[in-house]
C-alpha cells in the first residue's frame, strides 16, 4: 500500500525543540481532578465493608503509630484480635499528624503482609493513586502484589518505580509487564537486556522469564530449585503465579504468614490450599464461610489430587450441614472434630453446630458452643445457657460472650468454674474476661484478683499507652496496642492481667463485640 501523501493544508514539520507540556496539564489527562484521591484519607474499606471508621487514629503522632506497627511481631495468637487489627489497618481512615499518607499506607500494608493478609495489603497500597507513591510504598507494593500472586498489579507502577527507587526488581517487572500487555517479544528482549546488565540472574531471572513465557512467549522455562537456599516474596509470588511448586523445605524455612498467602492465593491449586487452610482459619485470615467453601470444592467435579483425608472431611461436612436428621448431623460433626478438635475444625462446623437442637442432655455441648462462638455467633450460642453444665467451659464461654446478659455475675457462680484441661489458667482468664467486661462487681474484682494472684492494677508503658488511646476513643490505636500485648506464640503466653486491660480498653472505645469474642476465645483455646 502506497504511503499517504500530505494534503495541501498539512502543517509544517514540527520544530526540533517542542514546547514542554506542563506536568499539571498532563496529570489532568491521566487522572482528572475529580477522580483523584487525597492522602488525607487512605484505606481500602469502610464500615459497610466490615472495616472500622475514619477517625480511628485520632490526634496521636503518626510516627509513634508507625513504630508500633513496624515492631509488632505477627501473626498473633488470637483469631479475633487478628480480625480486629485487619479491620483497623484496611479502614478508610484519616491520616494521623506527622506522617505522609502514602508512607502510612505502606506501614499498614507491610504489617498486613506479616499477618498473612496478602489480599488486604494489596487493597491498601492500591488505595493510593500512583502519582502519590513514595519509595517506601513502591517497596511494599512490590511485596503485596507478589504475596497475592498478582504480578500484573506491578504494571501501573513499574516505569515510575524504576526511577524513584532504582531497585532491580522493578526493571524485571517492566519486562514481565510488556509481555502481560500482549508484547511477549518485547518482554523477552527487556529481560535479556537485564541479564546482560547483570540486573538479575539465577532463579530470580528464570522466574521472570517464566512469567513472560506464560504470557505468550515462545521460550519454555524449567525451574530447578537445587542450590536455592531461601524463599523470598519474589520467588514465592512468581512461582505461585506460574504454577511452579515450591519445595517443602523452602516453605518450611519461612514464617507462617507465607503459608497464609498460600491459602488465599487464587493461583495455588485447591489441594495445596487445603493443606494450609486450617492454619489460616485459626489465625483469622480465612473466615468460617471461606473455609467451608474450600472443603466444599473438594467434592466438586474439577477437584483433582485432593488428599483422601480432606475428601472424607468434606463428605462428613456435607452431612453435618444438609442431612435432615439431627442425630446424623451431630454424628457427622463428631467425625469432623475427631477426639481433640483444633480450633479450625470448630470454625469449620460453626453453622452446622448452630443447627443442632438445644438439649440439656446433649453430649459435647461445650464443643457446640465453642464452634458457634469461633464464628461470632454469640446469640445462637447463648441459647445453650440453660443446657450446658454450670461451671463448664461452655458455660464460661456463654457468660462472657452473651450480648444480652443483664446484671453482674455473682462471685460464687464465677468460683464454681473448674474448666477442662489447663483449669487454673482458664479460671484466671475467665476472671480477666469478666472483670474487663464489667460483669463482676468492683468488690468481686478485687477479691478475685487477690485469690487468683492477677495483678490487674500493675502499670507499665504499655498499659499507660493503652489507657491513653482508650480515653481518647482511638479505636485503631487500641486495636494495635492490644495486638502489641499479644506478642506470644499461643494463648498460654497471654497473661490474665494483660487480657483484662485489653478487654477493658476495647469495651471503652465501643468494641464490645470484639472484647466478648476475645474473652470467649481465651476459654476455648487456652
Amino acid at each position: 500500500m502506497p504511503a499517504p501523501r500530505p494534503t495541501a493544508t498539512a502543517t509544517a514539520s514540527p520544530t526540533a525543540t517542542p514546547s514542554p507540556i506542563d506536568p499539571e496539564v498532563l496529570a489532568e489527562y491521566e487522572l482528572p481532578a475529580f477522580a483523584r484521591r487525597s492522602l488525607a484519607v487512605v484505606g481500602a474499606a469502610g464500615p459497610g465493608e466490615g472495616a472500622l471508621g475514619s477517625d480511628i487514629w485520632g490526634d496521636t503522632d503518626g510516627r509513634y503509630t508507625e513504630i508500633l506497627m513496624r515492631r509488632l511481631d505477627a501473626p498473633l495468637p488470637s483469631r479475633w484480635a487478628h480480625i480486629l487489627l485487619r479491620r483497623a489497618l484496611t479502614a478508610q481512615a484519616s491520616t494521623p499528624p506527622g506522617v505522609n499518607g502514602a508512607d502510612f499506607a505502606a506501614e499498614r500494608a507491610w504489617l498486613l503482609l506479616r499477618m498473612g493478609e496478602a489480599q488486604a495489603a494489596r487493597a491498601v497500597v492500591q488505595s493510593v493513586d500512583p502519582g502519590n507513591y513514595t519509595p517506601k510504598l513502591y517497596q511494599v507494593a512490590m511485596n503485596a502484589m507478589l504475596a497475592s500472586s498478582d504480578p500484573a498489579g506491578l504494571c501501573p507502577l513499574a516505569d515510575d518505580a524504576v526511577g524513584a527507587t532504582g531497585e532491580r526488581a522493578w526493571t524485571l517487572a517492566q519486562g514481565m509487564c510488556a509481555a502481560l500487555a500482549g508484547q511477549p517479544n518485547q518482554g523477552a528482549t527487556l529481560l535479556t537486556q537485564a541479564r546482560r546488565r547483570r540486573v538479575a540472574s539465577g532463579i530470580d531471572l528464570l522466574l521472570a522469564q517464566k512469567v513472560v513465557g506464560a504470557a505468550g512467549g515462545r521460550q519454555a522455562i524449567t525451574i530447578e530449585w537445587e542450590g536455592v537456599d531461601r524463599l523470598t516474596s519474589w520467588r514465592w509470588g512468581l512461582a505461585s503465579t506460574t504454577g511452579v511448586e515450591v519445595p517443602d523445605e523452602l516453605m518450611g524455612s519461612v514464617g507462617r504468614q507465607v503459608r497464609y498467602w498460600h491459602a488465599t492465593s487464587p493461583a495455588v491449586s485447591l489441594a495445596n490450599r487445603l493443606g494450609v487452610a486450617d492454619a489460616a482459619a485459626e489465625a483469622g485470615v480465612l473466615s468460617s464461610a471461606a473455609l467451608v467453601d474450600l472443603y466444599a470444592a473438594a467434592q466438586g467435579d474439577d477437584a483433582e489430587d485432593i488428599p483422601a483425608a480432606a475428601t472424607a472431611t468434606a463428605q462428613d461436612l456435607r452431612t453435618a450441614y444438609v442431612n435432615r436428621d439431627a442425630n446424623a448431623r451431630f454424628s457427622a460433626l463428631r467425625s469432623v472434630w475427631g477426639d481433640e478438635p483444633g480450633y479450625a475444625r470448630l470454625l469449620l462446623t460453626a453453622r452446622a453446630a448452630a443447627r443442632i437442637p438445644v438439649r440439656e442432655d446433649q453430649d459435647d455441648a461445650d464443643r457446640l458452643v465453642a464452634a458457634m462462638l469461633a464464628a461470632g455467633m454469640d446469640r445462637t450460642a447463648a441459647r445453650w445457657r440453660d443446657a450446658v453444665q454450670e461451671g463448664s467451659d461452655g458455660w464460661a464461654m456463654i457468660v462472657v460472650s452473651d450480648p444480652d446478659a443483664q446484671g453482674r455475675l455473682a462471685y460464687g457462680d464465677f468460683a464454681s468454674y473448674s474448666g477442662s484441661g489447663n483449669a487454673a489458667a482458664k479460671q484466671r482468664l475467665l476472671f480477666a474476661g469478666l472483670a474487663g467486661l464489667g460483669r463482676l462487681s468492683p468488690e468481686d474484682i478485687e477479691r478475685g484478683a487477690q485469690a487468683l494472684d492477677v495483678r490487674i492494677g500493675a502499670e507499665n508503658s504499655w498499659t499507660r499507652a493503652l489507657d491513653r488511646a482508650a480515653a481518647a476513643g482511638e479505636q485503631g490505636n487500641v486495636a494495635l496496642l492490644a495486638a502489641v500485648g499479644m506478642q506470644t506464640p499461643n494463648w498460654r503466653g497471654i497473661r490474665p492481667e494483660m487480657l483484662y486491660r485489653i478487654i477493658g480498653a476495647l469495651r471503652a472505645v465501643g468494641l464490645q463485640g470484639e472484647a466478648r469474642m476475645i474473652a470467649a476465645e481465651a476459654i476455648a483455646r487456652a
